[in-house]
């Protein structure tokens, strides 16, 4: 009876990095690539998601600065002195 049990992600990834040298070094290498794939695929998540919070910030912001309707009702002359 075998009492040896592994982890079922290096059961599927041993051959592979068998065949890259079978080093610490292959395990290291495949695992950052796999870390980086896994961040270049958040970012292009999280970038449409950025983009729309600083459009609604934006827009929060600058709102105050739209004229009312009671600024356009009530002409203002710049050229007349008070």
């Amino acid at each position: 009876m075998s009492t040896h049990s592994t982890h079922p992600v290096l059961r599927r990834f041993w051959k592979p990095v068998a065949i890259t040298g079978a080093g610490g070094t292959a395990v290291a290498i495949w695992f950052e690539e796999i870390l980086i794939f896994g961040q270049d695929i958040l970012a292009l998540i999280f970038l449409p998601i950025m983009a729309g919070v600083i459009y609604l910030l934006d827009i929060f912001i600058f709102k105050s600065r739209l004229p009312r309707r009671e600024d356009m009702e009530t002409p203002i002359d710049k050229g007349a002195k008070k």
